[in-house]
């Protein structure tokens, strides 16, 4: 672990008005922000996960002594290496937000308006961590007074199976991300309504990254969690950070390794059927 990286982290924490101390647990070291919400003294654990790994097998134990380390500690999020150096913008404001400082906009100030999936995609590719992805039904939230897109979420086209004589539509709930620094209240689930509303889906799967939640915001609005997707294997470029899925352990060159959390899968059933 860098003690330059763990120093980073701390250093913009506190230019922000976020007080941290570190602390460790056997070789891994952990921060802890204290911050004041809603009247209340609170703290957020964040893992950094400095990444030196240049070997598949150096990765995997890596990932296992983290993983062990969050069992010991509770919750925390995990702040990898490559993400704080390639995408600053994001992962600085996504953390302080995980402190309580963003600004909050209320979806009740908002519409829900389809779009296109052009505009769609360029707002994710600034505004969320893994950018667009393919999709099928494209959704904004626009701020009624300013006319500003303040967040955006993406659906798949439909999947269907045969239940007992019934056809089922199953789809993936994409992408989800409001503008950088900004949380909109409430404003998931009412894309979500509207996305329901205008489709009318069976069933909506999606998932949550387990470095950073632990998919409360999908159980409040209704899913059960439905399984455990296995962590991902990544070839880091060492040079500009940019990670890629390895496509096989045996991948040569000059590379860095890390394996992330893995992800937890949500569904909510819209109808009447049976797996």
């Amino acid at each position: 672990m860098s003690a330059d990286f763990i120093q980073e982290i701390t250093d913009f924490m506190e230019d922000n008005g976020v007080g941290c101390e570190t602390f460790q647990l056997g070789e891994t070291v952990f921060i802890r922000a204290g911050f004041r919400a809603g009247g209340e003294d609170r703290s957020l654990l964040i893992l950094p996960a400095g990444i030196s790994a240049r070997t598949v097998d150096e990765a995997r134990l890596d990932h296992e002594r983290r993983q062990a380390a969050i069992r010991t500690a509770g919750n925390a999020v995990t702040l990898a290496e490559d993400r704080w150096r390639s995408q600053a913008r994001l992962y600085r404001a996504r953390l302080l937000a995980h402190a309580g400082k963003f600004r909050r906009i209320s979806a009740r100030d908002c519409e829900a308006v389809r779009t296109d999936r052009m505009s769609a995609n360029l707002f994710l590719a600034g505004n969320h961590s893994y950018g667009p992805a393919a999709c099928r039904h494209c959704y904004s939230l626009v701020e009624k007074k300013s006319g500003e897109t303040v967040a955006a979420a993406t659906f798949s086209n439909a999947r269907r199976w045969q239940k007992g004589g019934k056809t089922v539509r199953s789809y993936e709930w994409v992408r989800y991300a409001s503008v950088c620094g900004t949380r909109v209240a409430g404003g998931m689930g009412k894309l979500l309504s509207r996305f329901i509303a205008d489709v009318e889906p069976d069933d909506i799967m999606s998932y949550a990254d387990i470095e950073w939640s632990d998919g409360g915001v999908y159980r409040h609005l209704g899913f059960a969690e439905d399984g455990v997707k296995a962590p991902v294997l990544f070839r880091i470029n060492p040079v500009d950070w940019t990670r890629t899925p390895a496509v096989s352990a045996k991948d040569t060159g000059p590379s860095l390794w890390y394996m992330n959390g893995g992800s937890l899968k949500y569904r909510l059933k819209l109808t009447d059927y049976r797996d």
